[in-house]
């Protein structure tokens, strides 16, 4: 888990973005020394949790094992996985993440609505490794 990307509160997964307070501009994944935006003279930058649902702004999938640095066992067989660009209407930016484990590109549309949940980057014996995936709303796998 990348401390600072999201937040768990018993059910409420949210992903955790930054706020300028001059500009209002969000920043996901989080910013916390400057605006990032180039007409913003600067301002405090807060924590906000994120909308938890967004529309499917673009989607591909992955058909490809990816290099290093993504931490991955060569001897395990590689599924591709829908990677999915989300606009989030409230804060009117696009995070892109994976959808969940068997939602495919043909079970996507541009403009459907998609609700974050969290997910398993990896895991071992020791440590699972959180992260977050995009799964159609009503979907309950």
């Amino acid at each position: 888990m990348v401390a600072g990307w999201f937040a768990v509160d018993g059910n409420d997964f949210r992903l955790l973005g930054t706020r300028c307070s001059a500009c209002a501009s969000v920043f996901f994944p989080r910013e916390d020394t400057h605006c990032r935006n180039p007409g913003c003279p600067g301002g405090e930058l807060v924590e906000v949790a994120l909308s938890r649902r967004g529309r499917v702004w673009s989607y591909t999938d992955s058909r490809y094992r990816p290099p290093s640095p993504y931490v991955t066992d060569p001897e395990l067989s590689w599924e591709p996985r829908a990677l999915i660009a989300v606009e989030l209407a409230a804060e009117r930016i696009v995070v892109l993440g994976q959808s969940v484990p068997g939602v495919t590109v043909a079970d996507l549309t541009v403009g459907m609505e998609v609700e974050v949940v969290p997910g398993v980057l990896n895991e071992d014996a020791e440590t699972t490794w959180t992260t977050w995936h995009w799964r159609p709303t009503g979907v309950t796998a």
